[in-house]
């Protein structure tokens, strides 16, 4: 991967940097009126003031916070966050699992995920499980709303949403250089440079992060990844000199992936023995990604009360993920999931799997999951507001036209394996023979929020329209030319209004309460007649500051009336993505977030500690046995799968104008992977963990720094997950040396 390559770059980069143009703090982090505040398309709420302001409950993760660590795993970023729950696959971050207040967290495909305000899901009404996510890294803040007052973002509305604001176009020329290496031959090198005036402004970016990875496979081959992104964007301001400002933004965005990532964990033994260790038969298992995005979005300010924002967009993600899926022997397959889950009486398929017999040909099936999405539209939103007595009214109005697409085209080939571990090819697969057909979905989407604050209330009521029809068309497994002989298509159309409204009462400066009920609402698939999801959302909380003590404690309730799960072979399904009905199923809890600084106001030290807790009950309201026993047999009063009780997190940090020192710790607590009550047993349990992260800067001049961080301090040794097939470990105890120049 030529990381020794990328870091001397970087080092020749500074050597040849001249001086610093201090870049002007972009207004995300500001504080400011909150009155005076006018959102774009781009962002949720633009600063930390406006998002603890608002009648629901949402986070606002600034720059400051995220290059703290320089994290490129998002489920180390989010973990932060209160109400936020994942599940680890990787160890990388590469493919997080991430619910909000209880939502299916698989392939994070009930949350509504955007980029700038964009959709950025490969297929977010078709095929929702988010197989692509943007680069952390790259990331400038990172929003989270959660609870009500929601209804602008959809089309999944019970959790929340998450929006990642990319790198913004800096109103002076400057740029920095990012350069970190250490453990598993791992590197990242971050570069981007920009500059703008009053009519014209630009900045270019450039990633690459990659790692030979933690687990070993027998024949030597690394285990890691390669990602590059790079993220062009240019800004002019037209017509300076009329009456109605008006301004062109054009983003584009290329990300490509190489990965030699498997499906395939350990059973409980093999993890006891060895947790980093990869079985044989997953040496051919690979991913192949790459993704582009084009954007321009118009903004016309009419007035200063009056703001019009368009975008047009389009996401383009192919992947092919090659991995092993099954295993035949004397003529009866398996699939791995099985086979993992049942070793002792499966004996002979799982000798095929450690490789440690010389199978027959065609004992393993390795599939190549070749997909194609395409995600596009356009979307418009009006701001307007205005002051009437002691009164502030705001209205927005938005709608969104929508076209996303999967295709699938995928095939097995079929292998032997050698007890030395060497897979051979002895049947080679035809494309198009195991899937082939394609999902769409055609949407519309509108809604209209009003807020009025007069003197300490602020209320928000608002209405959300989703018109959606999905498609499927496959023209199966012998027709790999798509002649349409054998088509066989099927249409589902749901529309349906979301309604929510919240409300915010300040006593003073100190204390405020705020709470919100709104219809939580999930695309259905596209089985004729099927039922979207749908509940009931209600939260109560208050934010505080008392004695220097400052945070948010809130309660939740979302009650599902249809509640859906879907067939992911990510969860150890068939990965068909069909939709199946999990009845009725209620879900509360609490989240509570503290923070205090240790140290005096006038200190030339500071010592911020910040403290957050979920406490998250779920409760099947009714029995069934679920599709393909994806949930096992369901009996009122079961718990949901993926989801922890319990979970904590800690940061403190010591902040000096010469170095910075910040600790993080998260406790994650044991969840189960089938639905059940009371205790949970082995072979459905993910234990919990404990893991610390360490990160250190030191100011060598303003313009440049030393970093180092440490990923898991303690080298806690735990298990992340027990899907798709079998154990899969967490990163390991990991130390990171770098550098950062600004200029």
């Amino acid at each position: 991967m030529k990381k020794g390559l990328l870091v001397l770059s970087a080092l020749c980069t500074l050597a040849i940097s001249a001086q610093e143009k201090k870049k002007k703090d972009v207004t995300l982090d500001s504080i400011q009126k909150l009155d005076e505040v006018i959102i774009s398309t781009t962002s949720i709420f633009g600063n930390k003031y406006v998002a603890k302001n608002r009648t629901g409950s949402a986070y606002y993760l600034s720059p400051k916070e995220l290059q703290k660590f320089g994290f490129t795993d998002v489920n180390r970023v989010l973990r932060t966050v209160p109400g936020v729950s994942i599940y680890e696959e990787d160890g990388f971050g590469l493919r997080p699992n991430i619910s909000l207040r209880g939502t299916s967290p698989e392939r994070s495909s009930k949350i509504t995920l955007m980029e700038d305000g964009i959709l950025i899901a490969p297929a977010p009404y078709s095929a929702s499980s988010a197989y692509y996510f943007p680069t952390i890294a790259r990331m400038e803040a990172v929003e989270v709303l959660k609870g009500s007052s929601q209804v602008q973002y959809g089309p999944f509305t019970t959790g929340g949403a998450i929006n990642m604001i990319s790198s913004q176009i800096p109103t002076e020329f400057g740029g920095q250089v990012r350069a970190s290496y250490g453990s598993f031959n791992s590197s990242q090198l971050h570069a981007k440079i920009g500059g703008g005036n009053e009519t014209f402004g630009y900045m270019v970016e450039y990633l690459n992060y990659g790692s030979d990875g933690f687990k070993t496979l027998p024949s030597g081959k690394d285990t890691g990844f390669n990602k590059n992104d790079v993220v062009a964007k240019l800004a002019v301001n037209l017509f300076p000199n009329a009456r109605v400002k008006q301004s062109l933004e054009f983003k584009f965005q290329y990300s490509d992936e190489v990965g030699n990532e498997t499906y395939l964990g350990l059973t409980e033994a093999d993890f006891n023995k060895d947790p980093f260790a990869r079985y044989a038969s997953s040496d051919a298992d690979k991913m192949t990604t790459d993704h582009t995005q084009y954007a321009i979005t118009h903004k016309a300010n009419f007035s200063k009360n009056i703001r019009l924002t368009t975008t047009a967009y389009q996401n383009n993600f192919a992947r092919n993920w090659y991995k092993l899926n099954d295993v035949t022997f004397n003529g009866d397959k398996q699939s791995i999931a099985n086979i993992l889950e049942n070793s002792t009486t499966l004996p002979n398929h799982f000798a095929i799997v450690n490789g440690s017999v010389n199978s027959g040909a065609d004992a393993l099936g390795v599939k190549a999951n070749n997909r194609k999405y395409e995600s596009k539209g356009i979307q418009s939103k009006l701001d307007y507001h205005w002051y009437k007595g002691d009164a502030f009214h705001d209205i927005e109005v938005g709608f969104r036209f929508h076209y996303d697409e999967e295709d699938r085209f995928q095939w097995v080939d079929q292998y032997g394996i050698s007890d030395t571990g060497v897979l051979a090819l002895t049947t080679a697969g035809t494309p198009g023979t195991d899937a082939n057909r394609i999902t769409s979905a055609n949407a519309f989407a509108s809604f209209i929020t009003y807020k009025l604050k007069y003197n300490n209330w602020t209320f928000t009521p608002g209405v959300r329209y989703e018109n959606i029809t999905l498609k499927r068309e496959d023209f199966g497994k012998s027709d790999v030319n798509r002649t349409g002989v054998n088509l066989a298509e099927r249409e589902n159309s749901v529309d349906v209004l979301i309604p929510g409204m919240g409300a915010n009462y300040r006593f003073n400066n100190d204390i405020s309460i705020f709470g919100g009920i709104h219809k939580g609402f999930s695309p259905p698939g596209n089985q004729e007649g099927q039922e979207p999801e749908e509940s009931i959302n209600y939260e109560l909380g208050t934010r505080f500051n008392f004695a220097g003590i400052s945070g948010e404690f809130v309660g939740f309730f979302n009650d599902y009336s249809n509640l859906l799960g879907s067939d992911l072979a990510a969860t150890g399904g068939t990965g068909s993505l069909d939709q199946f009905n999990a009845g009725e199923v209620n879900v509360n809890g609490i989240e509570l977030l503290l923070n205090y600084n240790f140290a005096k106001a006038d200190a030339k030290i500071a010592l911020p500690i910040s403290v957050g807790y979920t406490f998250t009950n779920t409760e099947f309201q009714n029995s069934f046995g679920s599709d393909d026993a994806l949930w096992g047999t369901v009996t009122m009063g079961d718990e949901l799968p993926y989801i922890p009780k319990h979970q904590f997190n800690v940061g403190f940090s010591v902040e000096h104008s010469a170095f910075e020192i910040n600790l993080n710790g998260r406790y994650n607590g044991e969840f189960r992977t089938l639905a059940g009550s009371g205790n949970i047993p082995d072979n459905e349990r993910v234990d919990a963990n404990f893991v610390i992260d360490v990160s250190g800067k030191y100011y060598v001049t303003k313009q440049l720094n030393l970093t180092a961080n440490i990923i898991n301090l303690l080298d806690e040794t735990y298990a992340a997950s027990r899907v798709p097939a079998g154990l899969r470990p967490g990163h390991p105890f990991g130390i990171y040396g770098g550098l950062e120049f600004r200029f």
